[in-house]
């Protein structure tokens, strides 16, 4: 044998043991959950600041998480597990935008505390709407002693009727944003073409009283548009 097939035996042979004994993927979730406090703030700090997303995005991110989180709890309470247990389960089995935001749910779920108040307080404005829908229900199973399986999966369906219905107008949406896109780009081609056929568009623009205050109401008009076409495709899209 060859010291190349040597030591790829030996890789393969390492691979394979920490597969069979390395940790699992929920383990590792869990002491990130449990345990990300003992990092540096600086390295937090720089963290954050490379995987910052905007704020559609993340809300985006934090909806889909929640729609995970709804169906994994649901599968782990009709697998028999207890409350507490599943939702400390499902939550490890989730990735979420903001792992460090769900510590005291699974502090709370793990110690018998206050669940529906974590969830609640963990929940974001935006995109929240899932943890505080499973706050409520979890708040209505402990209280009136209803089938917490069953209102999980209601809340789950109605998520994912919502996340349809969100994908849906967003589609519907594209075209008209990408519309006044195009429009808004216009001038600055009218005055490429103008600059091409040596007119001189810039020394008229700025160069006088009379252009440079076509330049300002033109721009003015222009950013005026797109605010309010985002801003009615925003309100159509909420």
């Amino acid at each position: 044998m060859t010291k190349t097939a040597l030591v790829a035996t030996a890789l393969s042979t390492v691979c394979a043991v920490w597969l069979w004994t390395g940790p699992t993927t929920a383990t590792t979730r869990l002491a990130r959950l449990t345990a990300s406090h003992h990092q540096k703030p600086q390295w937090q700090s720089l963290r954050r600041l490379f995987t910052r997303q905007s704020p559609a995005r993340r809300a985006q991110a934090w909806r889909l998480a929640s729609i995970e989180l709804c169906q994994a709890l649901s599968a782990e309470l009709s697998a028999g597990r207890t409350p507490g247990e599943a939702l400390t389960r499902a939550i490890t089995a989730v990735d979420f935008p903001d792992p460090e935001a769900l510590r005291p749910i699974v502090a709370a779920a793990r110690d018998g505390g206050d669940v529906s108040t974590a969830l609640t307080a963990a929940a974001p404005p935006q995109g929240g709407e899932g943890l505080r829908q499973l706050a409520a229900c979890w708040n209505v199973s402990v209280t009136v002693g209803a089938g917490l399986a069953a209102l999980v999966e209601r809340v789950a369906s109605t998520l994912r009727t919502a996340q349809v219905h969100r994908q849906d107008v967003a589609a519907q949406l594209a075209g008209p944003r990408t519309t006044a896109r195009m429009l808004a780009a216009l001038p600055a081609l009218g005055l490429l073409m103008a600059a091409a056929l040596n007119m001189h568009p810039l020394t008229f623009l700025l160069g006088s009283l009379p252009g440079f205050a076509c330049l300002v109401i033109g721009i003015t008009l222009d950013a005026f548009g797109l605010w309010w076409t985002n801003r009615m495709a925003a309100q159509a899209q909420g």
